[in-house]
């Protein structure tokens, strides 16, 4: 069966245009648990419910000197191939799941971790608990104790100081830069220390990738098939 997909991107800092990223940062989890939200609270500071993914989409951002490809895809299982494909070359993940709702922690599992073995070697693994302004004592919710040792053993062959399990909420903006701060570190341990270049918008345009050797340095840009 053909499965036809979009893919958006978006540049949100200054002369990213013609730059190639120098790390790869992939998003997994099901459908509506918040990763595109996530995202967006991330690269433009606000909350913006309803926002869903057709396919994949991705952020190229400046952190500091480095470029930097924040992949999103769509969480339906009928995209489930394609994330194979974007997983390649990512050198973190970050594994999201709605607090509210256990089954979507525990496909992380099931479902998403086989997709990690795509990513670069040593990938780093970090699980991210999303929507936490809406647990409630009487919401069956995943405990911190259960996410901090499903982290744990995701990155046991990396030593690493602290366990990147993150407890965020989009709408309050609670650990959400956290989230990223995290992986930039970890993966540019020498630039701990860096300036924050602001986002320009850039126009968009029409364009054609190669998925197999997409290089991450276009223009802001929207594909589609079919």
């Amino acid at each position: 069966m053909l499965v036809c997909a979009q893919l958006t991107c978006y540049i949100k800092s200054v002369n990213m245009s013609k730059k190639k990223a120098d790390l790869k940062v992939f998003i997994l989890g099901e459908a509506n648990v918040g990763k595109t939200t996530l995202l967006y609270r991330y690269i433009e500071g606000v909350f913006q419910d309803q926002i869903s993914t057709i396919g994949a989409s991705f952020f190229l951002k400046q952190w500091g000197k480095r470029h930097v490809s924040l992949w999103d895809t769509a969480g339906e299982e009928r995209f489930s191939g394609l994330s194979n494909l974007y997983c390649r070359g990512a050198s973190a993940v970050i594994m999201a799941f709605d607090v509210t709702r256990p089954s979507s922690f525990h496909s992380l599992r099931s479902r998403f971790l086989p997709l990690v073995e795509y990513a670069n070697h040593n990938c780093l693994v970090v699980v991210t608990a999303t929507k936490v302004d809406l647990a409630k004592d009487t919401t069956p919710i995943i405990t911190m104790a259960q996410g901090l040792e499903f982290t744990k053993t995701l990155n046991k062959e990396l030593q690493l100081t602290t366990v990147p399990y993150f407890e965020t909420s989009s709408k309050t903006g609670k650990d959400v830069t956290e989230v990223f701060e995290y992986v930039f570190r970890h993966c540019f341990p020498d630039e701990n220390l860096h300036k924050k270049t602001p986002p320009v918008h850039i126009k968009s345009r029409s364009s054609t990738v190669d998925l197999e050797t997409q290089s991450n340095d276009e223009e802001t840009m929207k594909v589609g098939c079919c």
